[in-house]
């Protein structure tokens, strides 16, 4: 049986990773604005101590809730993204991060991953940095990118689906967006302009 404390290292990692479900259509277009953006969702999964590791036990402070980890705890994960919750779907990414908990109720963790993907049309990878909470869901901003993601600016949510110990599944949706000056870009390669299947 797992040890108690691996339950709020668990919830951590959860809201932490940065998971995402492909569906099978996403939406890309030109806003008002001038912005190209991309929409769509993909599963992350990720496996305790075999994906997702605790590196650094931090110190519990008082009053620490089941769901929190140890204030300065430090988690690194390389999980796959699939296209559905079923861990055997095809993988179009993967998720490399840390994340280190940052208040001393052990609920806020600072988060730093790269996103690999790809895509049908899109290759490349994403960047988040941003403050995940351990049981809410918050929006954690996209500060850049590679490949066909250059630029790109954003935000990804992740959410629970399942926590099968040691097996956890994030849904992830991505929102990103291109400045104007470089969605011009798209209209040179395969027009990536109308509603399209990412996958």
């Amino acid at each position: 049986m797992a040890h108690p404390a691996l339950h709020h290292y668990v919830l951590a990692i959860i809201l932490l990773a940065l998971s995402f479900t492909a569906t099978s259509t996403s939406t890309s277009t030109h806003n008002r604005r001038g912005l190209k953006s991309l929409h769509f969702t993909l599963y992350q999964q990720e496996a305790i101590n075999k994906t997702v590791y605790l590196i650094v036990k931090g110190v519990t402070g008082p009053d620490v809730s089941p769901s929190a980890s140890p204030f300065g705890s430090m988690f690194v994960n390389q999980d796959l993204l699939t296209i559905s919750p079923n861990s055997s779907s095809k993988v179009v990414g993967v998720a490399e991060g840390v994340s280190i908990t940052s208040s001393l109720d052990g609920l806020t963790n600072v988060v730093m991953e790269k996103i690999t993907l790809e895509l049908k049309h899109y290759k490349g990878s994403v960047s988040v940095l941003g403050t995940a909470h351990n049981i809410k869901v918050i929006d954690l901003p996209v500060v850049g990118g590679t490949g066909d993601f250059m630029f790109v600016q954003g935000y990804i949510k992740p959410s629970l689906v399942t926590f099968e110990n040691p097996n956890i599944v994030y849904k992830v949706e991505f929102h990103l967006y291109w400045p104007s000056y470089f969605a011009n870009h798209f209209s040179h390669s395969t027009d990536r302009s109308s509603t399209s299947n990412v996958v």
